[in-house]
């Protein structure tokens, strides 16, 4: 199977390009800087309602991103006075952030873990908006790994897309489960039945390289699941909501800076975010054909795959009775993807405790020293997210929240 087969690779790398060790050489000095001089990273600018601001947004190839690029598609940054220009696909994760810092975009998504190493690590006033989605990714093995269940990664090589991701800590959650030592940059070393190994890869280049048994499989986000089911002879063994009911993942963020000078343009951003969000909850094939190549080509795929990645859950596909046993808890009535844009204080606390424990390439010493509850109150800005739901009808009307009190969180983790 030829690698233009599973991905469009001319739509795909229309990219900022950066390699991860240009971005953190880079973000790391502007941290320094911003230290030294004992002032804001971002410069400071007049008005944004007097600039006629627009709205300048990032994204990867992923469902993710439905949020943000729904928000300008069905022209809700419009319906609140904002200019915005069309979301600019960009392939890899450290590109994403460098734009962000480099303020060449005031609106991205991100994901959560990473948004946490930003604003602690780099130092960088970065603000989480919104959850951008819940769910959303999965565990997917070839043909030719051997694994029939998570039961068997000892000794098998998993791609995550990066370090700090809930693609990482959840596949190390599952790994402690087991019993498996999780050995980083594991795509060479030689590995014992008590081990596996992890490493990081573009999401584009993941079906590819395990449809040539370059890998043994990865977890990732939509529709990357989808693609190797279809096109890559793939397996999903479990859904990453399956293992912490209705987690965030990717997250909408903007700059502090944004937010402090022009409280009310940001509160318009925000409230178009989660218009959309309500909208793709409600609308999940209408978007999956907007996202796709046969809508607006925002993703390099057909819409029978994003379709999939966005609405395919059943337990005659997917459960432990028959199915691949990638659902084992039918009763959280979860979904594949799903939209709930409230930053919930106890999932921030929850993903704190668990990255003290998540193996990190570099040195993450800075997570020894959050306190989580204080990690919420820095990194989270919930008061736009609250104003925007409450005037859309309330929480309770999005997915994967307790209808009688809403706002309350609770966190289910079972492995």
């Amino acid at each position: 199977m030829k690698k233009n087969d599973l991905v469009n690779e001319e739509a795909v790398k229309r990219e900022v390009s950066v390699t991860r060790r240009e971005f953190l050489y880079a973000s790391a000095a502007m941290g320094a800087s911003a230290l030294l001089a004992g002032q804001s990273i971002l410069p400071a600018s007049a008005s944004a309602a007097a600039a006629g601001k627009k709205v300048k947004s990032c994204y990867l190839p992923i469902a993710d991103a439905t949020p943000i690029v729904l928000a300008h598609e069905l022209g809700y940054y419009k319906e609140q006075g904002l200019a915005s220009d069309r979301p600019m696909l960009i392939r890899g994760w450290p590109a994403m952030a460098k734009s962000f810092m480099d303020k060449k975009v005031n609106l991205t998504h991100l994901l959560m873990p990473m948004a946490i190493h930003m604003r602690y690590s780099l130092n960088f006033p970065i603000k989480v908006v919104a959850w951008d989605h819940t769910n959303g990714s999965a565990l997917t093995v070839g043909k030719k790994s051997g694994i029939q269940t998570y039961a068997d990664l000892g000794g098998k090589r998993i791609a995550v897309p990066y370090w700090y991701s809930m693609h990482n800590v959840i596949i190390q959650m599952i790994a402690r489960k087991l019993g498996v030592e999780p050995v980083l940059q594991g795509k060479t070393a030689k590995l014992s039945a008590k081990q596996v190994g992890l490493f990081t890869m573009n999401p584009p280049d993941m079906p590819p390289a395990m449809a040539g048994g370059e890998i043994d499989g990865y977890i990732v986000a939509e529709p990357f699941n989808a693609l190797g089911e279809m096109n890559a002879g793939g397996r999903i063994v479990r859904f990453t909501g399956d293992v912490w009911k209705n987690h965030p993942c990717c997250v909408a963020v903007m700059h502090e800076d944004d937010l402090k000078e022009d409280r009310e343009w940001s509160h318009k951003v925000i409230a178009a975010l989660v218009k959309a969000e309500l909208w793709a909850m409600q609308h999940r094939e209408e978007a999956a054909h907007i996202m796709s190549k046969d809508g607006a080509a925002y993703l390099p795929f057909p819409e029978a795959i994003v379709k999939r990645a966005m609405t395919k859950y059943d337990l005659e596909t997917y459960g432990d009775k028959g199915g691949t046993g990638a659902i084992r808890h039918p009763d959280w009535n979860t979904g594949r993807i799903s939209f709930q844009p409230y930053q919930m204080e106890s999932t921030t606390v929850r993903l704190v405790e668990v990255l003290k424990e998540t193996k990190m390439e570099d040195n993450a010493d800075f997570l020894k020293k959050l306190k989580p509850e204080a990690v919420h109150k820095e990194l989270m800005y919930t008061e736009g997210t609250k104003e925007a739901v409450e005037k859309l009808g309330g929480l309770a009307q999005f997915a994967g929240v307790e209808k009688d009190n809403p706002y309350a969180g609770k966190v289910v983790i079972d492995v």
